[in-house]
């Protein structure tokens, strides 16, 4: 039996590839690499230590997908395919809707076609909008201020939806907040194929002298020391927590929504000093203002995943980025053999 994992070989669904392997389940998966790499596929055969299935191709793509629900015992699916930019889902919110949304109907689609109901969704924190408490709980309102969370939510609404037509469902609407990190291998962790979108890969990028210096967007929030604070998870603890979803919906009929973070927010400058503290690199950085929709403070309350999944995040910060560090090292120097 086999695990579909959409977007397998992102960020995200290559660390809980390999993670969903050392815990004995087959993998198969799917990546049109429009955010991610084709070597990881091999990266990850090499850590796995056995050939994995993997698919060229979009989730959108209804024969493709049929194809590959023919070909492989497939029993459940983790949906990670999924544009995640919230800067060009305002520029361009078409492509979003049509991307996360449509992708996910087309999905849904083939998965009932094929008489298969447990689904993993890959969600986002960004689907609570503006905080009326913090932490942030599974009953706090959804009001997302960007396309992207729009969208987010309005998957969730339909699997909602899903559900109650046909019991047979079992879906977990995963919401997750700042994933970081890589896994303890080094060999696989976040590369971003264009500018990144998250902190953790520029500061990367400028530990590594790829770019000059690191520019904080706002400095003059109401937080400990004036920068926006969020709730970072370490890649591998959010990975065991599908892992554990997964357990769970094998007796857990309907949809379960469930924020996977560690309840603790950092401060950008946390974050630097952190990074200066594990690499031994100098960030230098500049102050520019606030990015329009980014929020003061935001964090996770996981106390439901604690209590309904017996998961919580387990890794420091400075674990975080330790391994996000020691995968950049470790991809140059790759980078540097190949040439």
């Amino acid at each position: 039996m086999s695990i579909l994992l959409t977007g397998g070989l992102g960020f995200i669904g290559s660390h809980v590839a390999a993670v969903l392997q050392e815990h004995g389940q087959e993998v198969v998966l799917l990546d049109n690499l429009c955010n991610s790499q084709a070597s990881v596929a091999k990266q990850l055969e090499l850590l796995c230590a056995q050939p994995i299935p993997f698919y060229e191709g979009d989730v959108r793509d209804h024969a493709l997908l049929d194809s590959i629900f023919s070909k492989h015992p497939i029993t459940a699916v983790m949906h990670f395919a999924g544009l995640k930019s919230v800067a060009q889902s305002v520029q361009d919110p078409l492509l979003y809707f049509d991307n996360n949304v449509g992708g996910t109907i087309t999905l849904l689609q083939v998965m009932q076609r094929h008489g298969i109901h447990q689904l993993i969704f890959s969600s986002s924190a960004t689907v609570y909008g503006v905080p009326l408490y913090l932490p942030y709980d599974e009953a706090h309102p959804t009001k997302p201020i960007n396309p992207y969370g729009r969208a987010k939510l309005q998957v969730e609404e339909i699997l909602a939806d899903l559900a109650i037509s046909d019991k047979r469902w079992a879906i977990a609407a995963l919401r997750y907040f700042n994933p970081i990190g890589a896994h303890p291998s080094y060999t696989i962790g976040e590369l971003p194929n264009d500018q990144p979108n998250n902190l953790m890969p520029y500061i990367n990028q400028v530990a590594s002298k790829h770019r000059p210096f690191l520019t904080v967007f706002g400095n003059d929030y109401d937080t400990k020391d004036g920068t926006g604070e969020r709730d970072y998870i370490h890649v591998m603890d959010l990975a065991e927590g599908h892992v554990a979803a997964l357990r769970f919906l094998d007796t857990s009929a309907g949809l379960h929504t469930l924020n996977l973070g560690t309840g603790q927010p950092y401060s950008v400058l946390e974050m630097i000093q952190t990074f200066e503290k594990a690499s031994g690199q100098t960030i230098p950085v500049q102050m520019g203002p606030r990015r329009e929709g980014d929020l003061p403070i935001y964090y996770a309350s996981a106390a439901k995943a604690q209590s309904i999944l017996h998961w919580q995040a387990k890794r420091s910060l400075w674990e975080m980025c330790d391994s996000a560090w020691k995968f950049q090292l470790q991809h140059l120097r790759s980078l540097t053999a190949s040439v």
